[in-house]
């Protein structure tokens, strides 16, 4: 059972994402990696007109569970421990998403691998460079 606080957590980030596209029987998992200003956002943004995904916004996301986000290392912990609980309950739902982060890390991009796979879901890495 997951602790109280970050089911909490996910129940509002579930809250802030509005109306969710529809469940699909094979969903997307597609996980956008790459530096800061490189156009992340904007590419999954133009993704997100042509086909039907919810796109997962790290900063978004943060700013609904810390409205004054400091962007420490523990804040980013809570956040992601949320958002990795989060791709997970909308998978099993059938929702297509897109998680718009930096992932830089082979560390961080092993929490995802670890879902698709539990989840038999096909993950999709897209890096973005300027």
């Amino acid at each position: 059972m997951e602790h109280p606080q970050l089911v909490s957590d996910v129940q509002q980030l579930m809250e802030s994402l509005g109306q969710l596209p529809e469940p699909l029987a094979e969903p997307a998992f597609i996980a956008v990696s790459g530096l800061p200003g490189t156009g992340k956002s904007y590419f999954c943004s133009r993704l997100a007109q042509r086909l039907p995904f919810i796109i997962l916004e790290s900063d978004a996301l943060r700013k609904a569970l810390f409205p004054s986000p400091s962007y420490s290392s523990p804040e980013n912990s809570l956040l992601f421990r949320a958002v990795h609980l989060l791709i997970e309950e909308l998978l099993k739902k059938g929702v297509p998403l897109i998680l718009d982060a930096t992932n830089l890390s082979e560390r961080y991009r092993e929490h995802l691998y670890r879902i698709a796979d539990q989840l038999n879901v096909k993950l999709i890495l897209v890096r973005v460079d300027a």
